[in-house]
């Protein structure tokens, strides 16, 4: 019995739910505002298709897949979103395949996507320390101050996470000015200008 009553008080509430929204929506868009059936959809992904950035894309694709720098430049973007869609998955592949192939830079980058963690995936200090380690024997000096953060993580993570949600924001505004592509797209094509 208590079922039953259970299954007809939630009946009876969606049933209110579904009254009080409505069967339409008001949706508006470039060409003004229209009520519009509560289930339609309106997204089209044919129409966000941009051939020119499809194109540098591919292009940029296909020389990261023979230089380390132009990889990192490449996960660098997909990271920023800058003229791909922004995917914390790609930065992150593009990112290691460059560092595995000895880029210093994305070895440095790689340490601190490590350390501070993306999205979906949060600091990993031991990855981080290995990556940094790496860069720092090499005799980048970013990556040593970066090295002495993963060292201090990997000994309390809990008191690092709770730094890091603190801090996350600032650290993100220093991906947009502390790491500078190194190819560029012009005339048609793309240049290495570091």
């Amino acid at each position: 019995m208590r079922h039953l009553l259970s299954l007809l008080l939630l009946v009876s509430f969606a049933a209110c739910a579904q009254t009080a929204l409505g069967p339409t929506i008001r949706i508006c868009d470039d060409s003004g505002c229209s009520e519009r059936p509560r289930d339609s959809a309106t997204f089209d992904p044919a129409a966000n298709t941009n051939p020119e950035a499809e194109r540098r894309l591919a292009a940029l694709t296909e020389v990261a897949g023979k230089n380390p720098a132009a990889a990192y430049d490449l996960g660098l973007r997909y990271f920023r979103g800058d003229g791909v869609p922004q995917n914390s998955y790609q930065a992150l592949r593009w990112m290691r395949e460059a560092a595995e192939r000895g880029d210093r830079q994305a070895q440095t980058a790689l340490g601190r996507f490590y350390l501070m963690g993306l999205e979906e995936m949060g600091p990993d200090p031991a990855e981080a320390e290995k990556w940094l380690s790496i860069a720092a024997g090499r005799g980048d000096k970013q990556a040593g101050k970066l090295l002495a953060e993963a060292r201090a993580a990997k000994k309390n993570e809990t008191s690092y996470r709770r730094w890091l949600e603190l801090h996350r924001a600032s650290w993100y505004g220093y991906w947009h000015s502390g790491y500078p592509y190194r190819w560029q797209w012009r005339e048609d094509r793309w240049y290495y200008h570091h």
